[in-house]
């Protein structure tokens, strides 16, 4: 058996790549590799530890009880060499190379593919590679450069170069707007309105679980587990979706109108949220002012600052 002070990184990185993707095929995938070459490289990986990491079958791989020990140390692993590869992109003072960004799927169709088009001419030796979803990405671990979030990051080795916040309001089509005011009195009430919202698997992001609470046998009009589906809804009549107040040349859902509701809303917040080590790398320091910059020129959003919830750290 191998001693684990051997144990090469590559082969910590393919182990982690089908625990997290849960099939060979799927480690492929990310490690940009034949799915044979995945089998063979961990069958030499489980002959040299001495035991199977995978149990194999028709739905995938998933691990062993050796494999579940060795998990938590593989991730730090992924950390540590995420670091590494950080603190050497530093040494460089060259504005170029690919910089990741993680974002929600309207954020980064309505600021962030605007943002790329602007870059190609300001910094032609910079790309933008943009990861939309909702799910959080792994930051120190180099899965991307950048993310906005709407939530401020708890880690310690997280940082917060720049958020900023704007208010909601309840948006519909000017269609539809026109439609609801010839069977309804304003202001309206939230019974009153066809809403168009989250699907499965998402009906826990919000506003699905308020509006359930607040309507009784509560439906929506429209349901999507797709942002930018909702939002072509929208664009289309089929109702209202809660939204920021905000304008720019480049909002899909074009010109929507607000809706006088008796619906007490909260201000949405959004933060760009780097590795520490991330922020002095010269390419996303680059990226990172020119996107402070294109949401401060966005009608309706402000910038944080430290006194409004720890957001601001330079």
């Amino acid at each position: 058996m191998i001693e684990p002070a051997h144990l090469p990184w590559a082969d910590l990185e393919l182990f982690l790549a089908i625990a997290e993707t849960g099939s060979f095929s799927g480690a492929a995938r990310r490690l940009r590799v034949t799915q044979p070459t995945v089998s063979r490289r961990v069958a030499a990986l489980e002959e040299l530890l001495g035991r199977p990491l995978f149990l194999r079958n028709v739905e995938g791989a998933r691990l062993t009880p050796e494999g579940e020990r060795l998990l938590p140390a593989a991730e730090q692993m992924a950390r540590w060499a995420a670091e590494v590869q950080r603190s050497m992109a530093s040494w460089s003072d060259a504005l170029e190379g690919v910089v990741r960004i993680a974002a929600p799927p309207g954020i980064a169709y309505d600021t962030l593919v605007p943002l790329a088009r602007r870059l190609r001419d300001e910094l032609p030796g910079i790309r933008i590679e943009l990861l939309t979803g909702i799910e959080h990405i792994d930051l120190t671990r180099g899965q991307a450069d950048l993310a906005v979030r709407t939530r401020a990051p708890a880690q310690s080795d997280l940082m917060v170069p720049f958020a900023a916040r704007t208010e909601l309001g309840v948006f519909v089509s000017g269609d539809y707007a026109r439609r609801l005011r010839r069977r309804c009195r304003a202001p309206f009430s939230i019974a009153d309105i066809d809403w168009i919202t989250w699907s499965y698997p998402n009906e826990h992001l919000p506003p699905r679980p308020q509006l359930e609470q607040l309507i009784p046998d509560f439906r929506p009009a429209f349901a999507s587990n797709d942002y930018l589906a909702q939002q072509r809804a929208v664009a289309l009549g089929l109702g209202a979706m809660i939204l920021p107040r905000t304008h720019h040349p480049h909002q899909s859902t074009g010109r929507l109108v607000e809706l006088p509701v008796t619906l007490p809303l909260p201000a949405a917040e959004v933060y760009v949220v780097c590795a520490k080590t991330m922020r002095w790398v010269p390419r996303v320091q680059a990226v990172l002012q020119a996107l402070r910059q294109l949401f401060l020129s966005v009608e309706g959003v402000t910038e944080l600052d430290a006194a409004a919830g720890g957001a601001r750290q330079d």
